[in-house]
């Protein structure tokens, strides 16, 4: 069996606001409510939610960043509270964006800079910034200033500074942040070559189809609270049943559609409404059922349809924002 290097028990994390003229008035804020769940040894493992529903403050938490208010992580043997020191020398942080390096210096020199930090001897940092570069597909521009880098290569770049200690386990808030789909790409390529190499991966992602790429398993969060962990097949299985229907209609006998619809008992997950022209998504164990109910409704006339298999994002949206329509 997988060894598990990450586990997580009954976790809180509170933050005390204040409010008022002259900020006198306190109050408790429960970022993250009493989670529970484990990472194994050579996994990808996604941490997904919407904005302000603890993912962030969990990686901080599971990065030695912040305390837990209560509750207790075990990170590779040790206690994140209790034995952080060790600890950060086998684990690595990695943040979205274009945060954590120096834009004056070259890409080697970042590299060369943090790789003093983590106490590199000189002659290994010879083969091993080099190697990196390579892996990042940035050996090229080695002697390039990183002011004149691209978002997905100073994105890239910073994975390779992230591996500088050859760590365990590598932690990503966020990685494909602002990227272009080339960019995003290759850096899901980067994580995946990496993973094969058997660093476990920790990621927090908003991109559904990124997860669903990535993902060994994972995990759903929603206000401070876990609310499924599981695989993406699984969670699209247990959640999606049957497929996904996306059609346009037009037509007078449009404005009632919605009403008509969820009578005849079909889950809508999507209603857009522009003057008589409407295009609605439905998740459906039947398409048929779902067409056939459409096409028995003589007020209007579909001009576009399309039956998928249901999707990660479909099934997020079910879990946690299905009640937009």
């Amino acid at each position: 069996m997988q060894q598990n290097v990450i586990e997580v028990h009954q976790v809180k994390r509170q933050y005390i606001t204040k409010k008022g003229k002259w900020k006198k008035t306190k109050t408790i804020v429960d970022a993250v409510k009493g989670i529970s769940f484990h990472v194994k040894r050579g996994e990808i493992f996604g941490l997904l939610g919407p904005n302000g529903a603890g993912k962030t403050t969990t990686i901080k938490m599971l990065t030695t960043m912040l305390i837990p208010s209560s509750g207790t992580i075990n990170i590779l043997g040790y206690d994140v509270e209790q034995n952080y020191k060790p600890l950060r020398s086998k684990i690595n942080f990695i943040l979205g964006g274009e945060r954590n390096l120096y834009w004056r210096l070259s890409a080697y020199d970042n590299l060369a800079y943090f790789a003093d930090l983590y106490k590199i001897p000189r002659e290994v940092q010879k083969e091993k910034i080099p190697a990196l570069l390579k892996l990042v597909e940035l050996e090229e521009a080695s002697d390039r200033l990183v002011e004149t880098f691209s978002k997905g290569m100073k994105q890239r770049l910073q994975i390779a500074r992230g591996l500088l200690n050859d760590p365990e386990i590598l932690f990503l808030d966020e990685p494909s942040i602002g990227l272009d789909p080339v960019s995003a790409r290759k850096l899901r390529l980067i994580l995946k070559r990496l993973n094969e190499k058997g660093t476990t991966i920790l990621l927090t992602t908003h991109y559904m189809y990124e997860a669903d790429e990535l993902c060994d398993r994972i995990a759903f969060i929603n206000k401070g609270e876990i609310v499924m962990i599981d695989t993406p097949a699984n969670i699209k299985a247990k959640l999606g049943s049957g497929a996904t229907v996306e059609c346009t209609i037009i037509g007078e006998g449009t404005r009632n559609i919605k009403e008509q619809l969820q009578a005849r008992g079909f889950n809508l997950v999507e209603l857009k409404v522009e003057d008589e022209v409407v295009k609605c998504k439905a998740q459906v164990e039947q398409p048929q059922a779902f067409i056939s109910a459409l096409y028995g409704m003589k007020q209007f006339q579909i001009v576009d349809l399309s039956i998928m298999q249901t999707s990660l994002e479909d099934a997020y949206v079910q879990l946690i924002g299905g009640e937009g329509v």
